[in-house]
């Protein structure tokens, strides 16, 4: 099960940082996707103005504001993801909608949350 991190960075107070850290710790594979460059955990975080090309996606967590996701539907739904965490504070009712017509599961919950109480798988 692969998730891609987008807003993903070096920083270890971000709540980014942590779902890497946490979603090791489960040993769940995950994929750094963001602006800021850099490893986590020995991961280069790969550049999201690039798109990189990511296979076999099933959960994309979002830590970018909803402001700032426009720009970026094409490409994450484009991964295919099964399904899309909006942790708290990314919510966006119009993105929620795009991805739900496409098939994509939605959750507004927490990564960090849903790993804790062992609810992060499908």
């Amino acid at each position: 099960m692969k998730t891609v991190i987008i807003g993903a960075t070096t920083n270890p107070s971000r709540y980014a940082f942590l779902a890497a850290n946490m979603l090791d710790e489960a040993h769940f594979d995950f994929v750094p996707v963001g602006i800021k460059q850099g490893e986590v955990l020995d991961k280069e975080i790969l550049d999201l103005r690039t798109k990189p090309h990511i296979d076999d996606v099933h959960t994309v967590t979002l830590y970018i504001g909803p402001q700032n996701q426009p720009e970026w539907y094409e490409y994450i739904l484009s991964l295919n993801p099964k399904r899309i965490i909006f942790n708290p504070g990314t919510e966006n009712p119009e993105f929620m909608a795009m991805a739900q017509k496409q098939g994509v599961e939605v959750e507004a919950a927490c990564t960090l949350v849903l790993i804790r109480t062992n609810s992060y798988s499908e």
